[in-house]
């Protein structure tokens, strides 16, 4: 039954990674101290876009909202123009300043650059400590437990062939494939779980943001725009072409330096 070292390999990789993304998980769900003076706070909107979306939905909104008020304008092609070059707050102020002397910018760059802004970093160290954003040190410990998971999984699959292409030792197909599917389950279980677990919203927020961002959704999300857009995206923009001007290019967050 030389098949079985692969299978003893493959359950060594599933409940190694599983047991380090559960650990993560777990961590991940203790509230914080101070957080219990902030489960019946309300969010504002750059509050409510960073726990759904992360720093690229507090770009959008704030692009969103500069639009809306006519102090900015977002065409279908995917470039701004400044209308009114006065910000109202940091955020609003870190967009007008990645705008160059022509006053226009597409917005891909825009969107990088405000969601590297100091301006965002302070937002998601106040939500830090209010208890209601993950850190980022569990973000990370969390994201590694993840593609730990999907990398045992895959080794589930590549011992599983190996066992199949071992010389026969009297151990049916059906068989071999049964003992690995084990493994395969508690795997793609895992990963099952994780998803369903950070759904509707995304793994920025903590239980507490979680639980806040479903009680703004429930009472706000329905009738007001921006609401929708803090909580569900830039998806929840009616208009095609304001869809069209924040969906181009790279909807990823990490900044691109000035002047690269």
């Amino acid at each position: 039954m030389f098949w079985v070292l692969f299978l003893l390999v493959a359950w060594a990789g599933v409940l190694t990674s599983c047991t380090l993304l559960l650990r993560a998980a777990a961590h991940a769900a203790e509230a914080p101290a101070g957080a219990a003076a902030h489960h019946h706070a309300e969010l504002n909107l750059y509050e409510a876009a960073y726990l759904a979306g992360g720093p690229a939905r507090v770009a959008d909104l704030t692009l969103l909202t500069m639009h809306r008020q006519r102090r900015l304008l977002l065409a279908h092609t995917g470039w701004a123009t400044v209308v009114d070059p006065v910000g109202r707050d940091a955020h609003e102020r870190s967009v007008l300043g990645a705008f160059g002397p022509d006053g226009q910018s597409p917005v891909p760059e825009l969107r990088s650059t405000v969601a590297a802004d100091g301006a965002v970093r302070a937002l998601a160290e106040r939500l830090g400590e209010a208890g209601l954003a993950l850190p980022a040190d569990t973000l990370l410990r969390v994201g590694n437990g993840v593609r730990a998971v999907r990398a045992a999984t895959l080794l589930v699959l590549a011992m599983a062939a190996a066992a199949l292409a071992a010389p026969a030792d009297g151990s049916t197909t059906t068989v071999v494939l049964g003992w690995f599917a084990l493994p395969l389950i508690l795997g793609a279980g895992c990963l099952a779980i994780a998803r369903f677990e950070s759904h509707p919203y995304s793994r920025w927020a903590s239980p507490a943001g979680q639980r806040l961002l479903r009680t703004l959704d429930r009472e706000h999300g329905a009738g007001e725009p921006l609401t929708a857009v803090a909580v569900h995206g830039v998806r929840a923009v009616d208009d095609p072409g304001l869809r069209a001007a924040l969906g181009c290019g790279n909807r990823g967050w990490l900044p691109r330096q000035r002047g690269q």
